[in-house]
């Protein structure tokens, strides 16, 4: 049982994962809400901390590595392809969306719409990358965060409670944690 929440926790830490995904799967897994909603909190807050901090030391590892890439022109269609592997097409577009939300919201628009958006940690990242006050984004990324964690945890709970009662004493996660 005990892994599952340390599931949940290192889940919503991982960029890939947000945690209001994280959140209702746990959730709709038989797990409780509030524990849920606790841990998935500051496993997103945890990274999104050490995101804010180590922003510089981070701003220099990707250009070094875009400076590193090599370009390598495509047999067909005259495309070029990365030796990474690695698509730049998507991180463009993420960045547009993140900026065209901080010109148009500021700080505060870029870290409560950012996540459902771009992300929660692409939202910091940007956040400081457009200049922003290490203070001012940490502040609005926690309540962005809480914001988001109570609405996912009540509309989860709220769903399972409604539409699937059985799942609190029966729900998938329970069973393969026994």
């Amino acid at each position: 049982m005990v892994v599952s929440y340390f599931l949940v926790f290192l889940l919503a830490a991982i960029p890939l994962f947000e945690l209001f995904t994280v959140i209702p799967i746990a959730i709709i897994g038989g797990l409780s809400p509030v524990p849920v909603a606790i841990l998935g909190f500051f496993g997103n807050l945890l990274t999104i901390l050490l995101l804010i901090v180590f922003v510089d030391k981070i701003k220099i590892f990707i250009k070094t590595r875009k400076q590193k890439r090599k370009v390598i022109p495509e047999v067909e269609g005259g495309e070029n392809r990365y030796t990474d592997g690695m698509e730049t097409e998507n991180d463009s577009k993420k960045q547009k969306r993140a900026r065209a939300l901080f010109d148009k919201y500021g700080v505060p628009g870029l870290t409560i719409f950012g996540p459902l958006l771009v992300g929660s940690h692409i939202s910091a990242f940007m956040g400081m990358s457009f200049g922003s006050n290490r203070g001012l984004v940490t502040g609005w990324m926690i309540a962005s965060l809480v914001i988001w964690t109570i609405v996912s945890a009540v509309l989860a709970n709220s769903g399972v409670s409604f539409l699937a009662p059985e799942l609190k004493e029966n729900g998938f996660l329970l069973r393969i944690f026994k």
